[in-house]
Parts: structure tokens; C-alpha cells; sequence
């Protein structure tokens, strides 16, 4: 497979991303529960890109392989702490809205209000929103794995 578009998208684009991850970097969210956020989203979405991506952050935030190879699976795992699963079940539900699936119930937000404050939820939210988009971008335009931008 090739990826479809050919060219980068236009500096007003670019920009636009840089000041969104600005402001997720700026919420006070640990970066490694970032690229939690990120693989356990486009692991939902199917886009190899971003789990790439995603994996390759966590490495150099110094993850290790067992947790990595267990976000698919968190629940049924050990290695994740309790705001880890709270910030995981956030994404998964904030990325499940389709087909009547209920999103994020107060039980769920609940939860990661526990360990989160407002500039934090904000923060995993627009983690979620933005990767959500580049996993729909990505998978529209057959983007490939490989590059970490």
C-alpha cells in the first residue's frame, strides 16, 4: 500500500497541530500517559501510523515493551496504575461513540476525575480529539507506519 497524498499539508496546518500539542504538553499530564492515550486510540481506530508513532514516544519516555505489548489489553493486565486505567477507559470511551455506544458515562469520568484535574481532563481530551483526527486522516489517505513526524 502508498500513502495517497504526496505533499505535506500548508505552514497555517502545521502550525495548528504545533499549538494543539502545545497546549496538551502544557495540561501537566505526565508525556508517557500522552503516548498511552495515543496507542490505546489508534489501536482502537486501526492506524498504523500513530500506533507506530505512539510506540516510539513511549520508548524514548522510557516505557518498557511488557506494558506496551498490554495496552490492548490493559484491563486484564497488572502493569497499569490506577490513574493509567482511569485515563485508558477515558479514551476508549471518549473514541467508542458510535452506533449508540454510551461515550463517556459518569462512572467513566468519574473516575478519572479521581485522579485528574480539570487542566489534566482537558488535556487527555484533546490527546483523544487529536489523535481521533490523525487516525481518521491517516487511514483516509493510506499513510503508512515508519514515521514518527
Amino acid at each position: 500500500m502508498e500513502a495517497r497524498l504526496k505533499s505535506r499539508p500548508n505552514a497555517d496546518v502545521t502550525t495548528a497541530i504545533q499549538h494543539l500539542y502545545k497546549a496538551i504538553h502544557s495540561g501537566g499530564v505526565e508525556p508517557l500517559l500522552i503516548d498511552l492515550v495515543h496507542l490505546r486510540v489508534s489501536q482502537i481506530n486501526g492506524c498504523s501510523p500513530c500506533v507506530y508513532a505512539a510506540v516510539h514516544s513511549a520508548r524514548k519516555h522510557g516505557e518498557s515493551d511488557e506494558r506496551l505489548h498490554s495496552v490492548a489489553a490493559w484491563r486484564e493486565t497488572p502493569f497499569f496504575t490506577e490513574a493509567e486505567r482511569a485515563a485508558l477507559a477515558l479514551a476508549e470511551a471518549a473514541t467508542r461513540i458510535q452506533d449508540g455506544a454510551p461515550g463517556v458515562t459518569d462512572e467513566i469520568w468519574d473516575a478519572a476525575a479521581a485522579h485528574f484535574d480539570d487542566q489534566q481532563l482537558s488535556s487527555i481530551l484533546l490527546e483523544v480529539s487529536l489523535t481521533n483526527l490523525f487516525n481518521r486522516i491517516n487511514r483516509a489517505t493510506g499513510e503508512q507506519a515508519g514515521k514518527t513526524w
